[in-house]
């Protein structure tokens, strides 16, 4: 039972937290932002009209999707921490989880000594999967995967569909 914990996935979970990684992601994350257009650019109302047809939705969407790709980002990672407030539950659920494991990983192998009993690392883990499970279920993640998936699919796809593409770009398709 413990080499089946030893070859589990989530006890390499702290291993991944490397300094090196983290400073890997903080430059992808900058270099992300540095990408962000300016407010003005991506809410022009003059720039917004309805399609003449399905073939200039899809030449929007193809032309916005890759222009505005950190602001979209940026629009689906708000709507995401919004469910997550409204969602509290299924917050303090992935919290639970998140610590529990790296609490459990920090032990190294060893057994959890407490002044009353010893628990070994494979019944911490069972211990933290019946309690996460049946409060997994209650903060229903699939109802609030659906709805991120609804809304960040309606909000960016709207968007894309219905902000004309520059005129220098309309001049460059046509040479």
């Amino acid at each position: 039972m413990s080499n089946f914990i030893s070859s589990f996935p989530l006890a390499q979970f702290s291993e991944r937290l490397s300094l090196d990684r983290i400073r890997t992601d903080v430059g992808s994350l900058q270099s992300s932002i540095s990408k962000l257009r300016p407010p003005q650019e991506f809410f022009d109302v003059r720039r917004v009209s309805k399609p003449a047809n399905f073939g200039e939705v899809q030449s929007r969407v193809s032309y916005n999707l890759g222009y505005f790709s950190a602001n979209y980002l940026a629009i689906v990672s708000i709507l995401s921490i919004y469910a997550l407030v409204t969602n509290l539950l299924l917050l303090f659920v992935i919290l639970l989880v998140g610590g529990g494991v790296i609490g459990i990983s920090r032990l190294g192998g060893n057994d959890l000594v407490l002044p009353f009993t010893r628990l070994t690392t494979s019944q911490l883990y069972t211990g933290l999967f019946v309690v996460a499970v049946p409060l997994g279920f209650l903060a229903s993640p699939i109802s609030t995967m659906m709805w991120l998936i609804g809304s960040s699919g309606v909000a960016v796809f709207g968007h894309a569909s219905f902000m004309e593409k520059p005129i220098e770009t309309v001049f460059e398709e046509e040479v």
